[in-house]
């Protein structure tokens, strides 16, 4: 039942640390998702620095997902949005054939509170991967939700079990946050072929196997999951149909290198344009690596 379990990797990203999942060497993708970061938990004082918010970026290729548990963060980018993402909403992102954006802590700046949630990337079908830069927001109500038997669920975008979120999706997919108490068991359906889950707080049993905070299962196609809290948790579903070979090297998805070659010199060049509302700095392109973007798939 369970094919793979990925452990986060702890990273610093300048003063707020991250659980890095996907892309992970054995097991690049699951579904369309490209990218899965576990953002804190973690509790900071009013007035911390600048330094910790993310300076605006590009990205192509790719739908960037942002879903909190605690905390707030300001949105801006360059096709004129400004949004405050707060618990329980989603900010789904279409970068395209180019979007730039940046995350800013304000609200948590000026009143000081936890931030806790998951950053994940969703790469785009063949067709889809130049189309048009856009954003969206969708409050916790536009979300269904289901609750009984131990556990409440929300389904963040896709369908999956009976139900459709609002969300624009460009491929087959699911992303589901669930809450689950001590004892609890709930049942993940073969409804996709590539499917995951990822325990974001507590401890889960899967299959005779206990899965603790911060790791991953990766499921085999065509069977029923079982999995039952040990203690309360929080677990994050994903997967769906798979979009094809990627090609990921620092912000940009492509299944070209030849787009991705354009991206970074576009972004070096300053033809990306920035945010109006955030347009007084950036995060210079990183040194090229050593060797060839990796083959995601």
């Amino acid at each position: 039942m369970i094919e793979l379990v990925i452990d986060q990797r702890r990273r610093d990203l300048g003063g707020f640390e991250v659980g890095r999942v996907l892309p992970f060497h054995a097991h690049r993708m699951v579904g369309p998702f490209i990218f899965f970061d576990h953002m804190g938990p973690a509790t900071f004082q009013v007035g911390f620095p600048k330094t910790v918010d993310v300076r605006p970026h590009p990205h192509i290729g790719l739908s960037t997902v942002s879903y909190l548990f605690e905390g707030a963060m300001t949105h801006r980018d360059s096709v004129g949005s400004t949004e405050v993402i707060r618990p329980g909403e989603v900010n789904w992102m279409t970068a395209g054939r180019g979007i730039t954006h940046s995350e800013r802590f304000e609200d948590l700046r000026a009143k000081g509170g936890t931030m806790h949630g998951i950053q994940a990337w969703v790469a785009l079908p063949d067709a889809d991967e130049e189309t048009d830069p856009a954003f969206a927001h969708h409050g916790a109500d536009d979300l269904p939700t289901y609750e009984g038997g131990g556990m409440w669920a929300r389904l963040i975008a896709g369908k999956a079990f009976g139900a459709e979120a609002k969300v624009k999706t460009h491929s087959p997919m699911f992303y589901v946050h669930w809450a689950l108490d001590a004892g609890a068991t709930a049942a993940l359906q073969p409804e996709y072929p590539e499917r995951a889950a990822y325990v974001a707080q507590g401890i889960v049993e899967i299959d005779g196997r206990q899965l603790n905070q911060g790791q991953m299962a990766v499921f085999a196609q065509g069977e029923t999951i079982a999995i039952t809290a040990v203690t309360n948790a929080i677990v994050m579903l994903l997967g769906g149909e798979p979009v094809g070979e990627r090609f990921i090297e620092w912000n940009f998805v492509s299944s070209s290198k030849d787009h991705i070659a354009q991206a970074k010199a576009d972004w070096r060049a300053g033809r990306m344009k920035l945010p109006d509302a955030d347009d007084q700095e950036f995060i210079l392109l990183p040194p090229d690596p050593p060797g060839p973007a990796p083959a995601m798939s």
